[in-house]
């Protein structure tokens, strides 16, 4: 008797692993993830994506005023030469050699703070960029060769704080129109 309870048991669980294999089989396959998950997925990258084009947009806004706020510094210069305004020459010159400061490293210190935290939280707009060297991590636009080019004109308009001379700002300015000419041309 306690042999047919088990042979009866056995035969339980063998018809209910034959319905459940039955069943499994019966059953559609998944062969593809749902229309609206992928469309939920899709509109996540469109969105992802448009903010990469918004920091970007936003990087070259902040470069074209640094460089608009240099050339009126240029004109301010040249007026204080003209009226023989040594202190107003002087403040001029350091304030252009700072603007050519922030073209070259993508804002001043409070931009760079929101790179920083960008950065800590692990986003690095040019991550392959960053890999090649190319860019410094975290910048969006400005390669680490254009950076070392208007740092070094900044730095030879600082230097010129004792002896402005508008000649001098009108070459260095020249040397480096290019080089953010190319920062701020679009590349959708």
């Amino acid at each position: 008797m306690r042999r047919h309870a088990q042979t009866a048991a056995l035969r339980l669980r063998l018809t209910g692993a034959a319905a459940a294999a039955a069943l499994l089989l019966a059953a559609p396959a998944f062969a593809e993830t749902p229309a609206e998950m992928v469309a939920t997925y899709r509109s996540l990258a469109d969105g992802v994506l448009a903010l990469k084009q918004t920091e970007k947009d936003l990087v070259r806004s902040i470069l074209a005023a640094a460089y608009a706020h240099a050339g009126a510094q240029r004109e301010r210069l040249v007026g204080a030469l003209a009226a023989n305004d040594t202190a107003a020459a002087h403040k001029a010159i350091e304030t252009l050699a700072a603007a050519i400061a922030e073209i070259a490293t993508e804002g001043d210190s409070s931009v760079a703070a929101v790179r920083k935290k960008l950065i800590d939280g692990g986003y690095h707009h040019n991550a392959a960029g960053e890999a090649q060297g190319i860019y410094e991590p975290g910048y969006v636009i400005v390669t680490r060769a254009a950076k070392a080019k208007l740092l070094e004109s900044s730095r030879a308009i600082a230097q010129m704080r004792s002896k402005p001379d508008a000649a001098v700002v009108d070459a260095e300015l020249a040397r480096i129109q290019p080089v953010v000419r190319d920062l701020l041309a679009s590349t959708k």
